[in-house]
């Protein structure tokens, strides 16, 4: 499928997209739009790659004992962004999911560029390939200039929107381990867009 090049025409996705089941949002997040509405200028992708965290019998997710400090909105209302950091240099963002008090979450692994390339490229900050420029959590979030700051906004509020996109069907998704990761390595909670080049792997 052809990714559009315009944003306009569409619309926030509704607050209901997000009480689904982690899993089964995960797989519509694919060909949704997440767009940051920055003071330099519109930055757009479209979601080619996710992974599913839940804090039921799922070791690798961050609410797994429970709620803390650091993870806290991740058991906060659904429709809201998750951004932590790693290795204390990459920032991660996850579209918090479920129910109110459940710690569930999807992470954004890549996008595929649609609006503000030449922004991305700068927020970057090195001449990489088109393809490089999105294609892992730590270069979605730099690229959009998202950072902890962003912590628990609501997505239907702005700066940062998810919009509707081009939902695709299943015969293009593909599932298998999520990446990176020891604890709970077997679970196939990792989706992305079969044959995109964005895709991180």
């Amino acid at each position: 499928m052809s990714a559009p090049t315009s944003t306009r025409h569409w619309d926030p996705l509704p607050a209901d997209f997000y009480r689904g089941t982690t899993l089964e949002t995960a797989r519509d997040l694919l060909g949704r739009v997440l767009v940051h509405r920055h003071e330099d200028g519109l930055l757009a992708g479209r979601i080619v790659e996710v992974e599913a965290y839940h804090q039921d019998g799922d070791q690798a997710a961050h609410s797994y004992g429970g709620p803390t400090n650091r993870n806290r909105v991740m058991f906060g209302p659904p429709g809201h962004l998750y951004v932590y950091l790693i290795y204390g240099i990459h920032f991660c963002m996850n579209v918090v999911t479920e129910t109110d008090g459940t710690g569930a979450a999807v992470l954004i692994r890549a996008l595929e560029p649609l609006e503000g390339e030449a922004r991305m490229q700068q927020f970057r900050g090195a001449r990489v390939t088109r393809r490089n420029l999105t294609n892992g959590p730590g270069k979605c979030c730099q690229a959009f200039a998202i950072d902890r700051r962003f912590d628990g906004i609501d997505l239907r509020r702005g700066p940062i929107e998810l919009l509707q996109g081009e939902p695709v069907p299943d015969s293009a998704i593909t599932s298998g381990p999520r990446i990176g990761i020891t604890k709970s390595a077997d679970l196939p909670w990792r989706f992305w867009l079969e044959g995109n080049p964005f895709v991180s792997r």
